[in-house]
């Protein structure tokens, strides 16, 4: 024997009260939605000044010290000579993780941050960014005109204004004092010139009198940036500080 469903009885005080309380969210959602989804590229979220995006270069303040190339662990950065002897970094973003330690081993601050996190490459090839390159801001299109800022007070909203932020950051540089490699435990020289063919600067000169090598370094060149002092087998050479241009 097959019982029929006895359909629900009708309550129209409680199904208008569902469909005001449906048609008020719907409403509210309209006028002012509580998504905590973010319309890229129309809004971009506000980023902290050392999002660790696009790697920007000034050439001006490099000293070819080599620390960002010895010190990236993706072996993503590239260092390129120029005319001069000069060396300069270059970033290939196919290895690139951007972990940044890069920009915080810089001494002087050449290599910078920025937030910018969406640059697009035609082929792999052109991801190997050099040293001119960086110096220049990619050309960016851009399409938002609201930033978006997360709120974590209570529950979690968004907060949207009406403007376009800066994707370059602009800092004071860091005060670092003057070094220079000095030869300072001579003695224990054994006249291997390492330090001399390495200087990036051309600093160190080398004198030879009967058997003995001796070094000399030219204060005025040395931009302190160490090489010599990390390639010499015996420690004769030690970064030093300017004071009152004395050594």
């Amino acid at each position: 024997m097959v019982k029929r469903v006895k359909a629900p009885e009708k309550n129209l005080i409680r199904s208008a009260i569902g469909h005001l309380r449906a048609i008020s969210e719907v409403t509210k959602q309209a006028i002012k939605p509580g998504t905590i989804t973010i319309s890229y590229p129309h809004e971009r979220r506000k980023l902290p000044d050392y999002f660790r995006g696009f790697i920007l270069f000034e050439k001006e303040e490099c000293i070819s010290c080599f620390r960002c190339a010895h010190i990236c662990p993706a072996n993503a950065i590239q260092m390129y000579a120029d005319q001069e002897g000069r060396y300069y970094p270059g970033v290939d973003y196919a290895k690139c993780i951007f972990c940044h330690f890069c920009v915080d081993s810089c001494p002087t601050a050449a290599l910078k941050p920025s937030k910018i996190h969406d640059v697009a490459f035609k082929d792999v090839e052109s991801m190997m960014i050099t040293p001119e390159q960086m110096e220049q801001v990619p050309e960016i299109e851009r399409e938002d005109k609201v930033t978006v800022e997360y709120d974590f007070d209570g529950d979690v909203k968004l907060i949207r204004r009406k403007e376009v932020e800066e994707l370059t950051v602009k800092f004071d540089k860091p005060k670092r004092p003057r070094f220079v490699a000095a030869p300072l435990n001579a003695e224990n020289c054994i006249g291997c010139r390492l330090c001399m063919f390495s200087c990036p600067v051309d600093a160190i000169k080398s004198k030879v009198e009967e058997v003995k090598v001796t070094l000399e370094t030219d204060y005025e060149k040395c931009t302190g940036c160490g090489i010599c002092v990390r390639i010499c087998p015996t420690e004769v050479l030690k970064l030093t500080p300017v004071k009152g241009g004395e050594v």
